[in-house]
């Protein structure tokens, strides 16, 4: 807890009901709430970082990840000192439920597994970034120090396979290509060939042959 971020303590308190039990440990691991036989696992940053953690426990508990995607986000920038802002500034990017497979892409089968649920919290969020040259100077010296929760704008909870292919819009045809998805979505070729690699994964839809050189998957 002593190197707990803020976003992910702000997520855990309001997640948190009266009767859950924070930080205990199960297998050999620190799980950020057990709520009678459940395990909930609050997640800020790469699912591979948690992947043999969560197959564990899976073992003998009931595991819901929770993961928070920034749907709007205020960037504010400070000196080294955090003292001096220089500016705060809304981010154009505005994140959505389909974001989510960046970081499922790590592990997309663990969902037939009927002990896990994903639960997906749109939220509004403060990003601080401090001036460093010397550590990030890739980038112009700037670097995230902390993430800060503004509110949980939605949430939405991913049970089975089916309910993630329901995040294919109704407009595609039953038979699609990874370019089909991405001009649907309104979304990079690259999220959209992660989204169709974990739903094949997990079993929710299925190559069916080639447009091209392009797979071509269906819904069926």
């Amino acid at each position: 807890m002593l190197n707990e971020k803020h976003l992910h303590a702000a997520i855990k308190t309001w997640y948190a009901k009266p009767d859950d039990r924070i930080e205990v440990e199960v297998f050999g691991y620190i799980v950020d709430i057990l709520r009678d036989d459940l395990i909930i696992e609050i997640q800020t940053k790469s699912f591979s970082k948690i992947r043999d953690k969560i197959s564990t426990l899976l073992a003998q508990h009931p595991v819901r990840l929770v993961y928070p995607i920034s749907t709007e986000k205020w960037i504010i920038k400070t000196d080294k000192s955090g003292n001096k802002q220089y500016n705060r500034r809304r981010s154009p990017k505005r994140g959505t439920y389909e974001d989510l497979f960046e970081e499922l892409v790590s592990f997309p089968s663990l969902m037939r597994n009927s002990n896990f649920s994903l639960e997906v919290l749109l939220i509004q969020e403060e990003e601080i970034r401090v001036h460093d040259p010397q550590r990030a100077w890739r980038r112009r010296g700037w670097i995230t120090q902390e993430r800060r929760l503004l509110d949980v704008v939605e949430q939405r909870r991913f049970d089975f396979p089916e309910d993630l292919k329901k995040l294919i819009p109704s407009s595609i045809p039953d038979e699609f290509t990874t370019s089909d998805l991405a001009a649907a979505l309104q979304k990079s070729t690259r999220l959209a060939g992660r989204m169709a690699y974990c739903l094949r994964e997990m079993e929710a839809i299925s190559p069916v042959g080639k447009r091209g050189r392009a797979i071509l998957y269906t819904k069926s």
